[in-house]
């Protein structure tokens, strides 16, 4: 995780997420903001005139300055296996997925509850994902969900993923991975 305390005047209009509710908001070129959290290519920044956070995704790094960092990101991950689809690939792209106000990737926090590859007709694949939020009234849920479909759609040989946030079994911190409690000090 890095993060700079630097305010960075936004150099361009963005849409980003406001956290916790979820909602899409413009925030316009000159925008003073503070990044807090930088984790698997998103950005989650405080925005002190509309006293909120926000997440930024990659595509927007560069009104940020940071577009150098979201293609070091690119070229450094680890590549899937190549060859046939493999369970490993899509919980390998996964771990790249955060919640904005948790530095600890929705693998290690357990909130991904299935995962299961459904190979097409045409030779393709369907990933579906069963995955929950720490609380269920997050409005961030379904920008966490649309993150992990847009990298599991990065998978060679996944043609379709559908990414479901369900609440039974309710989430405890007992799902947090030893990784994951020890990035909270939680051990």
């Amino acid at each position: 995780m890095s993060t700079d305390s630097a305010v960075i005047t936004l150099s361009r209009d963005i849409e980003a997420i406001q956290i916790p509710s979820g909602l899409t908001k413009k925030l316009p070129k000159g925008t003073p903001v503070i990044i807090t959290q930088s984790l698997g290519g998103t950005y989650t920044v405080v925005v002190e005139q509309s006293a909120g956070l926000f997440r930024v995704l990659a595509a927007d790094a560069d009104a940020l300055g940071k577009a150098h960092e979201v293609q070091a990101a690119k070229n450094g991950a680890s590549a899937p296996s190549g060859g046939p689809l493999k369970e490993e690939d899509i919980w390998i792209q996964l771990k790249t997925c955060y919640d904005p106000e948790i530095p600890v990737n929705i693998v290690d926090l357990g909130l991904i509850y299935s995962l299961e590859i459904k190979p097409q007709e045409d030779g393709g694949n369907l990933v579906e994902v069963k995955m929950t939020l720490t609380a269920p009234g997050c409005g961030m849920g379904p920008s966490i969900a649309s993150d992990a479909q847009r990298k599991i759609l990065t998978v060679p040989g996944v043609t379709d993923a559908q990414v479901d946030v369900v609440w039974d079994p309710p989430w405890s911190a007992d799902r947090i991975s030893p990784e994951g409690k020890a990035k909270l000090g939680m051990v």
